[in-house]
């Protein structure tokens, strides 16, 4: 077992924390965006270099795909799916961090304004992907949610990592954060459905039906674990 999944597994809190703060990463070489430019410029300025972070990612996730369809019987990744934070979601994030409305205030407490979901067929892929991603050497762990061993009180489960990727440029290298959401095909169902029904905030969402969620995202937990069982009984199925 790699050092990374011991870590995850063996930990007794939700969140592992690898390096405190995006500060502290040197080669974190983001462009500072001149205060005085209107806030959609900034926005659309930096969004590039997020959306570089978003491309490395996904072209590493479809390479293991590829690799495993010619060299396995199946692929642990159904779908890849990326986005980048709207300037509305991170008006709204930061008003809610008490932040300064800027870019470079953006930057050093957003982590997860470059978003990439992974979905995998069973349990171990999820760790499996997560593994095989953060081994690659030029990919450093910032921070570790694993919302599969603890889910949230809604019943949300997935695994959550900042990662930090090697981007190159004409004249220099970045690193740049983005959020990898890894889960399977239950989880994302729940998730997504359960989304659904809470699109409009004006809804009212009484107690017995977040109640009536959880107990929908325990069964497809318990689904879960038993197609997971399953596939453990067939051969080399890894």
């Amino acid at each position: 077992m790699s050092d990374f999944l011991r870590r995850i597994r063996n930990s007794k809190k939700e969140e592992v924390e690898i390096i405190e703060t995006i500060e502290e990463h040197e080669e974190l070489l983001l462009p500072i965006v001149k205060e005085n430019q209107d806030l959609q410029e900034q926005y659309d300025q930096i969004m590039f270099f997020y959306e570089s972070g978003i491309n490395q990612i996904t072209a590493k996730l479809q390479i293991l795909n590829n690799e495993f369809k010619f060299s396995n019987d199946r692929n642990p990744i159904e779908n890849i799916k990326s986005r980048v934070k709207s300037l509305e979601s991170i008006t709204n994030k930061m008003i809610d961090k008490g932040l300064p409305l800027t870019m470079n205030y953006m930057v050093k407490n957003l982590h997860d304004i470059a978003g990439v979901r992974v979905i995998c067929p069973f349990i171990s892929d999820v760790y499996n992907v997560a593994n095989m991603l953060v081994n690659q050497g030029d990919i450093s762990v910032m921070k570790i949610k694993d919302y599969i061993k603890k889910p949230k009180a809604n019943g949300y489960r997935s695994l959550h990592l900042i990662v930090m990727v090697d981007v190159y440029f004409s004249d220099h290298k970045s690193q740049v954060p983005v959020e990898v959401q890894i889960r399977t095909i239950a989880m994302n169902s729940w998730a997504s459905l359960e989304h659904q029904l809470r699109y409009k905030k004006e809804r009212e969402f009484t107690k017995d039906m977040k109640k009536e969620l959880k107990v929908c995202a325990e069964l497809m937990s318990e689904a879960d674990l038993r197609m997971q069982k399953l596939a453990e009984k067939i051969p080399s199925f890894e």
